[in-house]
């Protein structure tokens, strides 16, 4: 048999003969491509112009530069920032930072003062008996605590001495009343005296017990309390000296007075029965107007001493009467208010979230504007104790100015920046967005801005998350636009 040969088609020729060469190109590639390259290299030389002659030998000094760092930038929008330039234009960690979706508040802005809290802030120590001061134990503009002694006092009521004189020999007759009726009571038994003796005697103890009642209220209508009253029955004798503990904020204290024969404490820091009752008050009480010395007399009902609590104040806001509406709407809802502090050569300071109190009900005749209360917690800036004494200095006091932010719409779901984070330019409006080591700048769409924020529309220009510079913003667009104009001709008005 004859072996047949196979025969391929014909239209299957000419694509079997194109791979096969393929095939023998990649496979001798090492012997045939550097001579190609160089040819062709040295043909387009020999058509190409001086002009661009030059142009090739720039773009050669620039081979082997890494631009991928650049990569995604347009140099007319982007701009490189050094360590030292970020600083001067006061950026940091804190105000390069991501975008947030948050709530915003359109507001007014009233101006307001720090005030004290009425019948809460200042409390007057006053004595409730005449007499000679013996010891002043506090020191003007000293921290104390509520039960701290202040005062010693030696009295010298003359009602006084004869009240507590007479509760002291009724006190005596009462006791030989009870001795005779006890004496009586064992004869009477035994038939020695009659029953009438004894009931008379009866009755006239009776009597003294009333006269005692009588004259134990007279004494606490001189100012004692029932203790001191109890304390002079027990001892049987006249009270002296008294002594005025620092009273506390949020009630009325049964040891505001006390007899000489208790363990007196000075001024002192230790937590007191009052103090730890006193759950609410956190700071130290401070001893503001010293009106008396030791060997003064004062008179009952004189006022020894003022003593304010700065734990909490109120800011007094003062709404004009075309924006009390808005302000009572803010109330309603809840909405919290803030608290913007400016001062000469410092920067801004904002407390936020804090809360309203309450509303005035009149409308002020002078000023033509209604007064609002904003609560305001207070801290200690300085804890001093030179010399065994307390010295409190409190962050915020009353007198200070400053301004309030009330809200009054609410937008939800808002890009909130600072003002400063929003330059213009004309009709055009730029943040600038965090890209690697450089900072591009954006075209934004401001939807609303006030003296503090812009709100941007959330168009696709930004995105929660996107890092962008919240200050400087004009500050960058200079330097943006001083690099597109190119840098000064130093040699600019030399003649050569």
């Amino acid at each position: 048999m004859q072996k047949q040969m196979i025969q391929l088609p014909v239209k299957w020729i000419w694509p079997v003969a194109i791979i096969l060469i393929f095939g023998i190109a990649l496979l001798t590639m090492n012997l045939w491509i550097a001579p190609l390259s160089g040819f062709v290299q040295q043909t387009v030389t020999g058509f190409r112009s001086p002009a661009e002659e030059s142009h090739a030998e720039e773009a050669d000094s620039h081979a082997g530069h890494d631009h991928s760092a650049h990569a995604g930038h347009d140099e007319s929008t982007s701009l490189e920032l050094s360590p030292q330039a970020i600083q001067n234009i006061g950026l940091s960690d804190d105000t390069i930072r991501p975008i947030q979706l948050e709530t915003y508040h359109k507001s007014i802005t009233v101006p307001a003062l720090i005030v004290e809290r009425p019948g809460r802030t200042r409390i007057q120590v006053a004595t409730p008996l005449t007499g000679v001061i013996t010891h002043v134990h506090a020191v003007q503009g000293e921290a104390v605590e509520p039960g701290a002694l202040l005062f010693q006092i030696r009295l010298t009521h003359e009602d006084l001495v004869k009240s507590q004189t007479e509760f002291l020999r009724t006190l005596g007759e009462l006791d030989v009343e009870e001795r005779e009726i006890k004496r009586l009571s064992d004869v009477t038994n035994s038939g020695a005296v009659a029953g009438k003796v004894l009931l008379e005697r009866q009755y006239a103890k009776d009597k003294l017990a009333a006269l005692l009642n009588a004259q134990r209220e007279a004494l606490r209508l001189h100012g004692l309390s029932e203790s001191q009253v109890d304390q002079i029955a027990k001892q049987r004798r006249l009270l002296q000296d008294l002594q005025i503990f620092a009273p506390s904020m949020d009630g009325n204290s049964k040891s505001e007075m006390k007899l000489t024969d208790r363990i007196t404490r000075p001024v002192s820091f230790q937590p007191s029965l009052d103090s730890l009752a006193n759950a609410e008050h956190n700071g130290p009480l401070i001893l503001q107007d010293l009106k008396v010395h030791k060997g003064q007399s004062v008179t009952s009902g004189e006022t020894l001493c003022t003593i304010v609590d700065y734990d909490e104040l109120f800011i007094e806001g003062m709404a004009f009467e075309q924006d009390i509406k808005q302000l009572r709407q803010a109330s309603e809802r809840s909405w919290n208010v803030d608290a913007i502090f400016e001062s000469p050569g410092s920067s801004m300071q904002i407390i936020k979230d804090l809360k309203f109190a309450y509303l005035d009900n009149q409308i002020d005749l002078n000023s033509r504007t209604m007064h609002f209360y904003i609560r305001l917690p207070n801290t200690i800036m300085k804890d001093r104790r030179p010399e065994g004494n307390r010295y409190v200095e409190w962050k915020y006091l009353p007198g200070q100015r400053l301004q309030l932010r009330v809200p009054v719409e609410e937008m939800a779901n808002q890009i909130v920046l600072p003002v400063d984070a929003v330059a213009r330019e004309g009709a055009e409006a730029f943040v600038f967005q965090q890209n690697g080591d450089h900072f591009d700048r954006v075209p934004v769409h401001v939807k609303f801005r006030d003296q503090y924020s812009v709100v941007i529309a959330n168009d696709g220009s930004l995105f929660p998350g996107d890092v962008v510079a919240m200050g400087g913003a004009h500050q960058m667009l200079m330097a943006l636009k001083n690099k597109a104009g190119g840098g000064v001709d130093p040699h600019a008005g030399h003649n050569h």
